[in-house]
């Protein structure tokens, strides 16, 4: 129910108006000068009560019964055949002879009011590798380097850090767990990447972790010889993301947005370099503490201990 803000009664004061004519004996002039409300308001809600009871203190559909000027199903379902084949709503309008506003009403009470929503949307990918170490996913985040707190903190677009630079987050995160690894290079070159990379595996072999692929996108430092000889002396096979389509590593697209909130944009940095420093602090919270929705509200490092745990009992 959605009351105006002048309404002078609610169903409980016209039940409490009904309750004073009926049992306590006011005349209807009364309790209508009681409710601020006309004599004709007041019978008006009596009729109803003594018609339908207490469900007839309800507000009702201002909707009419029927609609004379109602444009007919039959026009109405050609409207949307033709807009499921991609027609404009002036072509529509033109072919029926009808308003373009008339047709535009119709194609959006269908939920066809744009293009796009003509094509249902492709499911959401919830595929993942059952074990750590399967599948290791890759990606690179250009953050800009600050001498002083940028507009995103003080709201100033005059005060800048002209010829800073640029800083670039190499991260990783395994699949199965979702155990994150970042470090913080010059530059998103192969070289650079290379370096990541071992810093990555570094880090993962600490946890007992051990993998047998990664996945990149189509950049070009991952398409560099450098890298590709590094992977073939590690033995591990390369996955490459299909071209424009960010949501096959989404696993890393996530965690980057999660990093850029929760770290890099979270709190006021008097310059890049103390960004940097509370880097793998943050990280740290990441994977031991931070609980994941994807893993039943549980820290990431969970996964890899319970894995453990299996591996050794079995």
């Amino acid at each position: 129910m959605n009351l105006h803000k002048h309404a002078r009664l609610t169903p409980r004061g016209r039940a409490l108006l009904v309750e004073r004519v009926l049992e306590h004996g006011l005349r209807v002039e009364e309790a209508a000068h009681a409710a601020g409300v006309s004599v004709r308001t007041a019978y008006k809600w009596l009729r109803r009560f003594r018609d339908e009871g207490a469900t007839g203190l309800l507000d009702r559909s201002s909707r009419p019964h029927r609609c004379p000027h109602a444009t007919d199903a039959a026009i109405a379902s050609q409207v949307i055949e033709h807009r499921r084949e991609r027609w404009t709503y002036r072509q529509i309008a033109q072919h029926l002879t009808m308003a373009a506003s008339t047709v535009g009403r119709l194609v959006k009470r269908a939920g066809f009011h744009r293009l796009a929503e003509l094509e249902p949307a492709r499911p959401v990918n919830r595929d993942e590798y059952p074990n750590p170490g399967d599948l290791l996913h890759l990606d690179i985040k250009k953050l800009g380097r600050f001498w002083r707190p940028g507009h995103r903190v003080t709201g100033d677009r005059q005060q800048t850090s002209d010829g800073a630079g640029w800083e670039f987050v190499h991260v990783a995160i395994d699949d199965a767990s979702r155990v994150a690894f970042g470090s913080i290079e010059p530059n998103e070159r192969g070289q650079s990447a290379c370096r990541a990379l071992l810093k990555a595996l570094r880090y993962y072999r600490t946890l007992g972790v051990r993998f047998t692929r990664v996945m990149t996108d189509n950049g070009s430092c991952y398409k560099s010889r450098t890298f590709r000889r590094l992977l073939r002396r590690l033995g591990l096979r390369h996955v490459r993301t299909r071209p424009y389509t960010p949501r096959t590593n989404g696993k890393a697209e996530r965690f980057i947005q999660t990093a850029l909130r929760e770290w890099a944009y979270a709190r006021s940095y008097e310059h890049s370099a103390q960004r940097a420093a509370h880097w793998l602090t943050w990280l740290h919270q990441y994977n031991w503490h931070r609980p994941h929705a994807s893993l039943d509200y549980r820290p990431p490092i969970a996964r890899i201990a319970m894995n453990n745990l299996v591996g050794l009992h079995s």
